[in-house]
C-alpha cells in the first residue's frame, strides 16, 4: 500500500496523517479522524450528505481527495456544532421538526449555515435553490426551509436589538 503524507486542519486542529492518495476526505474524516456526522450517501456528489467546509467553502467530501486538502481548512458539521456556531439552526430544526431520520442533516446545516453566511435575509425561493444539492427523503424539505427562514429571522431580530 502506498501512502502519502497529509497535513492539514480539522475542526481548528492540525492533523498529520499518511493516507493513501486516493482515498477521498469524506472517507478520511470519517475512518481516520471518526468524525463520522459527514455522512456517505450517493458517493457521486449529488445529495449533499458529505458537505464539509474547505477553506470557507462547501465542498462534497466525497468529491475532494484527502490529499488535495492538503494545507487546508475542513470545517465538519463536529466542529461548527462543538464551537456553537450552528446552535441556532441546530435549534430551530428541532423546533420546526425539519430533523426526522437525520441522515442528511449534517449536509443541510452545512448548506444552511453557508447560505446564511453570505445573504441573511434569505426569501424562501433563495432557500429552496441552495438546498437543491441536498436530497432529504423524509420531510419534504418545507420544514427544513421553515427552520433556516425561522434562523435568519432570529439573527436579524438579535442583530437589531
Amino acid at each position: 500500500m502506498i501512502t502519502t503524507p497529509l497535513e492539514l486542519r480539522v475542526n481548528g486542529e492540525d492533523v498529520a496523517e499518511q493516507v493513501e492518495p486516493r482515498t477521498s476526505l469524506a472517507d478520511f474524516l470519517r475512518d481516520r479522524l471518526r468524525l463520522t456526522g459527514t455522512h456517505l450517501g450517493c458517493e457521486m456528489g449529488v445529495c449533499g450528505a458529505c458537505l464539509v467546509i474547505l477553506d470557507g467553502a462547501p465542498v462534497h467530501g466525497c468529491l475532494v481527495l484527502a490529499v488535495q486538502a492538503a494545507g487546508r481548512d475542513v470545517q465538519t458539521i463536529e466542529g461548527m456544532s462543538e464551537t456553537g456556531l450552528i446552535a441556532d439552526l441546530q435549534t430551530a430544526f428541532h423546533e420546526r421538526n425539519a430533523l426526522q431520520c437525520g441522515y442528511c442533516t449534517p449536509g443541510m446545516m452545512m448548506t444552511a449555515h453557508t447560505l446564511l453566511s453570505t445573504d441573511p435575509d434569505p426569501d424562501r425561493d433563495t432557500i429552496r435553490q441552495a438546498l437543491s444539492g441536498n436530497y432529504c427523503r423524509c420531510t419534504g424539505y418545507e420544514a427544513i426551509v421553515d427552520a433556516i427562514a425561522t434562523t435568519a429571522a432570529r439573527r436579524r431580530e438579535a442583530a437589531a436589538a
